[in-house]
C-alpha cells in the first residue's frame, strides 16, 4: 500500500481510493469543520490530543501510555495507511504524521491543502460518523525525528546545521514576546511556514518550495531541526522538509521552552 501513495497526495488520487480497508483517513480539522462534512470514513482527532499540554512547554509529546490511549481511539492498527489533513494548510496534520513517525509508524500520506482543497475540487462529503474499532496500540517512541534543547545548543556553531523557525517575523525579532524572553535561537532562519502555502492553490504546498527555502539556506547540505511556538506550525515546516528530501527533525518543546530556560541564548 505504501508504494502506491506518496507522502503528498493529492484530492482525486485520494478520493479514487476510498475503498482501499487498508487506508485510515486522519482529519484534524475543527470539530465545527468536521461536522458539518468531512471526507467519507475519515475518523476525527482532536488537535489537543497531540500536545502534552503542560507548561512551560506545552507542545511536548504526551506521555506513551496518552498516545497509545489517543491512537487506539482512532482505531491505529499496523497495517494502515494514514492519511491526515485538516482545514488549516497542514499544521495540525503535519504534526500527527510527526508523531507517526516518532512512533515508527512509517505508512503515512499528507492530504495537499486538505480540507480547502478537498471542498475546491468538488469532492463528496459526508456527516455521517465512521463505526471505529478501537485497536491495541503499544507505543515505543523512536527519538530520531527528535532534537531537544540540549542537542540544539551543541550545534549551534556547526556550519552544517540549520534551525529553520517557522514562526512570525515579529516573535522571530522579538517584537512580539510569548515567553520569558523574546527572539530567536542565535543563527535561525525565519521562514514563517505559511510562506510554503500556495493561497491561489487552495493551501497546497509551494510548488517552489525547494528554491524558496534553498534561497534562505535552508537546503539539503544540512542537518536541519524546524520549531514554532509548540510544535504546530512546525508540524507543517517539518512535513515540507520531509516531502522534500531533507534531513529535518523537530523540536517540540520549540520557543515556548527555548524563551523560558534561563540559560539559553537568544537574539534579537
Amino acid at each position: 500500500m505504501s508504494a502506491t501513495l506518496p507522502l503528498i497526495i493529492e484530492p482525486e488520487q485520494l478520493a479514487a481510493q476510498l475503498e482501499r480497508d487498508e487506508l485510515l483517513l486522519v482529519d484534524l480539522s475543527s470539530p465545527q469543520n468536521y461536522a458539518s462534512g468531512h471526507i467519507p470514513g475519515a475518523v476525527h482527532l482532536p488537535f489537543q490530543a497531540l500536545l502534552a499540554g503542560t507548561p512551560p512547554a506545552p507542545g511536548k509529546l504526551p506521555g506513551v501510555d496518552r498516545l497509545a490511549q489517543v491512537l487506539s481511539a482512532i482505531g491505529l492498527r499496523p497495517e494502515h495507511h494514514v492519511v491526515a489533513f485538516d482545514d488549516e494548510g497542514g499544521g495540525w496534520a503535519g504534526r500527527f504524521l510527526w508523531t507517526l513517525e516518532v512512533i515508527g509508524h512509517r505508512h503515512y500520506s499528507y492530504l495537499n491543502g486538505g480540507m480547502h482543497a478537498w471542498r475546491g475540487a468538488g469532492l463528496p462529503l459526508t456527516t455521517d460518523a465512521p463505526q471505529i474499532t478501537p485497536s491495541e496500540v503499544t507505543v515505543n517512541i523512536d527519538s530520531a525525528p527528535i532534537m531537544e534543547a540540549e542537542e540544539i545548543l551543541r550545534h549551534l556553531d556547526s556550519p552544517a546545521f540549520c534551525i529553520w523557525d517557522a514562526r512570525s517575523p515579529q516573535e522571530y525579532s522579538g517584537e512580539k514576546v510569548v515567553a520569558m524572553k523574546g527572539g530567536h535561537i542565535p543563527g535561525a532562519i525565519n521562514c514563517e511556514w505559511t510562506r510554503l502555502m500556495d493561497p491561489q492553490r487552495d493551501l497546497r504546498i509551494r510548488t517552489d518550495a525547494r528554491e524558496l527555502l534553498a534561497a534562505l539556506g535552508i537546503d539539503d547540505s544540512k542537518e536541519i531541526v524546524t520549531h514554532c511556538q509548540s510544535h504546530h506550525r512546525s508540524g507543517f515546516t517539518w512535513l515540507v522538509g520531509k516531502s522534500l528530501g531533507l534531513d529535518i527533525r523537530a523540536y517540540p518543546g520549540s520557543w515556548s521552552e527555548w524563551g523560558n530556560l534561563p540559560d539559553t541564548p537568544v537574539e534579537q
